[in-house]
């Protein structure tokens, strides 16, 4: 099941890379002194599953219902980072008037040897509201069936093994599950 829901997600990106070919300038938009820029390719850097509890609901705050969604615990496995997800950490959620989900998560990861290394992750989440409404209700949801992207930051010790994530731009793709969140997380090349 995770590697189909894995499957689906990278396909779902697909279209992402064709835009990026189509956006490659042609030679009539460039000017002549300026080279060709290079066209972005997504590499897979983690899978990370986000343990969260029960929505602690703020109410409407200047017309935006707010809510925080407290981080419990998870894993990050992939090829260049692995460890744990510490608890501690949450996701400060804005819900606009037509169901967006405006997405601030903020939680530590300790690596697999012993850094600690901060993660700030921004993103939307957005879809027909049958689909939200169960999602909302702890449904098991096709993530096919709705948009949840966000752009993690690393922030991390920049004299250590793990100084790459300080200087890489990522794109992640998502899945809200009844007691978790899971992630895939692309370098951007």
């Amino acid at each position: 099941m995770t590697d189909d829901l894995r499957r689906r997600s990278l396909l779902k990106a697909m279209p992402l890379l064709a835009l990026a070919g189509a956006a490659t300038p042609t030679k009539a938009a460039q000017q002549p002194d300026d080279p060709a820029l290079a066209v972005p390719s997504l590499t897979l850097a983690m899978h990370v599953r986000v343990l969260i509890g029960a929505p602690q609901e703020l109410g409407m705050v200047d017309g935006v219902r707010k809510r925080v969604i407290p981080i419990t615990g998870g894993t990050v496995s992939g090829p260049r980072l692995s460890g744990t997800i510490l608890p501690g950490g949450a996701d400060w959620q804005s819900i606009r008037a037509d169901g967006t989900a405006d997405i601030l998560a903020r939680y530590t990861i300790q690596a697999s040897d012993g850094a600690l290394i901060s993660i700030v992750n921004r993103g939307y989440r957005h879809g027909p509201a049958p689909v939200l409404a169960r999602i909302a209700k702890g449904e098991m949801v096709d993530p096919a069936l709705y948009y949840f992207r966000t752009t993690p930051r690393f922030e991390v010790a920049s004299d250590g093994p793990h100084a790459w994530l300080g200087q890489t731009i990522f794109l992640c793709t998502a899945a809200r599950f009844a007691d978790h969140v899971a992630l895939d997380i692309f370098a951007v090349g």
